[in-house]
C-alpha cells in the first residue's frame, strides 16, 4: 500500500479502476461522476492526487492520457483493514474470515489472501 492510504474518494476510483481496467479521466467520470455528484473536473483533479500520490499511474496512448490502479486490490484492502481493525476496534489478533466472504469486490481466494495478510499484519503488531 502507498504510503497515504486512499480517501473514501480515492478508493471508489481505485473499485472502479480494479473492475473496469485502464480508463481516460473521460471514461471514469462517465462512470462514477453523476454517482458521486462530480463535474468532469473534480474527476480530474481526483486522478491527478491519485497519480502524485502513487495510488495510479499514466501512460500516454496516442494522445490520451490512460490511467490504471498503480496498487494492488489485495493488498490495499489488507492496510486499510488492518488500520480499522488496529485503530478503530482495537483488534490484536486475527480476523474471521467471515469478515470478508461476502464482499462482492474480492473472489474466494483474494477474501482468503486478504484475511492471512490483515491477520498477519494484526498479530505482528500485537504487542504494541
Amino acid at each position: 500500500m502507498p504510503h497515504s492510504p486512499p480517501s473514501d474518494a480515492e478508493l471508489i476510483v481505485l473499485k472502479h479502476f480494479w473492475k473496469a481496467g485502464p480508463q481516460s479521466v473521460r471514461e471514469v467520470h462517465a462512470a462514477i461522476g453523476d454517482a458521486m455528484a462530480w463535474k468532469p473536473s473534480t474527476t480530474r483533479t481526483v486522478i491527478a492526487r491519485m497519480e502524485a500520490k502513487g495510488l495510479v499511474t499514466r501512460e500516454d496512448m496516442h494522445g490520451l492520457s490512460v490511467y490504471s490502479a498503480a496498487t494492488d486490490k489485495v493488498s490495499t484492502l489488507a492496510g486499510l483493514m488492518t488500520n480499522l481493525a488496529r485503530d478503530v476496534f482495537e483488534i490484536k489478533g486475527a480476523v474471521p474470515a467471515s469478515f470478508f466472504a461476502d464482499s462482492p469486490l474480492l473472489s474466494e481466494d483474494e477474501a482468503a489472501e486478504l484475511e492471512s495478510l490483515v491477520s498477519a499484519a494484526l498479530e505482528e503488531n500485537g504487542d504494541d
